[in-house]
């Protein structure tokens, strides 16, 4: 199986594309999305270049899933609102490429890789470096990417198993329909 991740930023959009075949993780590509090349005030153009990033890492790696970070709320609330429009745009470039999407917390993400949520950035591209055994440590924005998409293999393939053996039953709650709240 192949896996993006996307730590997805308004300025820096990191990624991330790992392949897992069983337990072995193997490294394709990680790298990152910019647009502070456009006007800051310029919100649909950087949301343009975001979302045609995002279809080019489909179309060039064909990935099977994805995995994205979920925004949390800064103490700006402007900021964490640009934060969820960027965010946004790289969903929905996923979601029209047809890829299953799974979300992680930074918290999550953390935990999975360096064994503790409150772990830090150089701590989580330590430990990336590591597990996938690359020769240099990769920028912040792409090793989180990288995190994600190492949470999301762990991750998937533990709910695989649950869903197996019948301990993991989908609920519909909070779910929409057709557009509309159930």
């Amino acid at each position: 199986m192949r896996i993006l991740g996307i730590d997805p930023g308004l300025q820096t959009t990191g990624f991330g594309v790992i392949d897992v075949d069983g337990h072995a993780l193997s490294y394709v590509a990680s790298g990152t999305i910019k647009t502070t090349h456009l006007a800051r005030g310029d919100l649909p153009a950087r949301l343009k270049v975001l979302f045609d990033g995002i279809s080019e890492l489909r179309t060039r790696y064909q990935p099977d899933a994805a995995a994205v970070e979920i925004v949390f709320v800064n103490v700006n609330p402007q900021s964490t609102l640009l934060l969820g429009q960027a965010r946004g745009a790289c969903l929905t470039a996923l979601v029209v490429c047809e890829l299953s999407v799974a979300e992680y917390t930074p918290m999550q993400m953390k935990q999975a890789i360096a064994g503790t949520g409150r772990a830090g950035k150089s701590e989580v591209q330590q430990m990336v470096k590591r597990l996938l055994q690359l020769p240099a440590i990769p920028g912040k924005d792409a090793a989180d990417a990288l995190g994600l998409a190492i949470t999301h293999a762990h991750a998937s393939t533990s709910t695989a198993l649950l869903q197996r053996a019948g301990a993991v039953v989908r609920r519909n709650t909070g779910m929409y329909r057709g557009g509309r709240a159930v």
